[in-house]
C-alpha cells in the first residue's frame, strides 16, 4: 500500500489516508487501496472501525483534480462509479465506522465522511461540495448523502454556491457529532470506537444494518426490518451473557461482559 495505512489495536482498526503532499486527496490508487483495505479487515476480530487523514491540515481534500481535468464522459462516469462502489462499502460496512475528520474535507473528502457511520471533527475542520465551482457535480454520494444528512434544503443550499463550512457551522447543522481541538480528535475517535467495541458486536452490526436499510423504506417495512434484526440476536451467546450478566446476583456482575461475536 503506498497511500493506506491500516492499524489494529484491539478490537479497533485505524484506517488513515496517507497522501499528505497532495492533501490526501483521492485518486483511482487511493480508492482501490481502499477497497482492497477493507477486504482485509478481519471482522473475527476487529469492532469498529476509524477512518482519518495523514497530517494535521487535511482530512480528505477532494477527488484529485488533477486525474480527473481530462476524463471523458465515459471515464468521469466510471470514475464516479469507482468511489459510489467504495464509499457503499464503506457505507454498508458490517462494523461501524467513525470518521475523525482532521482538517480539509471537501468534495469527495465530504462525501466520503459521509458514508461512515459516525463524523467527529477537529476545531479546523472544514466541509464543502465545491464541484459546482469547477464545472462538476458532485460525484460520489453527495447530492444523495448531504441531503438526507441535513436536509435536502441545506444540501442544496452548500452544493448550488460551493460554499466551504467550519467545524462550528457543520456541528450547528448537524453534519459532525463532536467538535474537538486537534490534538483531541484521535484520542475522542479511539475512546468512542473501543465504547462500540465493548458493546455485543451481532447486536451492534444488526443496529446498523435496521438503521441504514429502515431509512430507505417506509416505516411500517422498516419496523419488520427491525423485528427479524431483533428476533436474530435471541440465537447468539452475546444475548445469553449481557442478559445473563444483568440478571446476576450483584456481587457476580462483570463491568465488561466478555462478547464472542457469535
Amino acid at each position: 500500500m503506498d497511500f493506506i495505512l491500516y492499524e489494529v489495536d484491539g478490537a479497533v482498526g485505524t484506517i488513515t489516508i496517507n497522501r499528505p503532499k497532495a492533501l490526501n486527496a483521492l485518486n483511482s490508487q487511493v480508492l482501490d487501496e481502499l477497497n482492497a483495505t477493507l477486504d482485509a479487515v478481519d471482522l473475527d476480530t476487529v469492532r469498529c472501525l476509524i477512518l482519518t487523514g495523514a497530517g494535521e491540515k487535511s482530512f480528505v481534500a477532494g477527488a484529485d483534480i488533477g486525474e480527473m481535468s481530462t476524463l471523458t464522459k465515459a471515464e468521469g462516469e466510471a470514475f464516479g462509479k469507482k468511489g459510489n462502489d467504495v464509499f457503499l462499502k464503506l457505507e454498508h460496512f458490517p462494523i461501524p465506522v467513525i470518521a475523525a475528520v482532521n482538517g480539509f474535507a471537501l468534495g469527495g473528502g465530504c462525501e466520503i465522511s459521509m458514508s461512515c457511520d459516525i463524523r467527529i471533527c477537529s476545531e479546523n475542520a472544514v466541509f464543502g461540495q465545491p464541484e459546482a465551482g469547477l464545472g462538476i457535480t458532485p460525484g460520489f454520494g453527495g447530492t444523495q448523502r448531504l441531503a438526507r444528512l441535513v436536509s435536502p434544503g441545506m444540501a442544496k443550499q452548500l452544493i448550488y454556491t460551493a460554499r466551504n463550512i467550519k467545524a462550528d457551522e457543520a456541528y450547528r447543522i448537524g453534519l459532525v457529532n463532536a467538535v474537538y481541538p486537534l490534538e483531541e480528535l484521535l484520542p475522542a475517535a479511539q475512546k468512542m470506537a473501543a465504547g462500540i467495541a465493548k458493546q455485543a458486536p451481532i447486536a451492534v452490526r444488526n443496529c446498523k444494518k435496521a438503521i441504514n436499510e429502515g431509512l430507505q423504506v417506509s416505516i411500517d417495512k422498516a419496523v419488520e426490518i427491525e423485528e427479524k434484526l431483533f428476533g436474530d440476536c435471541f440465537e447468539t451467546e452475546d444475548q445469553k451473557a449481557g442478559m445473563g450478566n444483568f440478571l446476576a446476583p450483584k456481587d457476580q456482575k462483570v463491568k465488561v461482559v466478555p462478547f464472542k461475536n457469535c
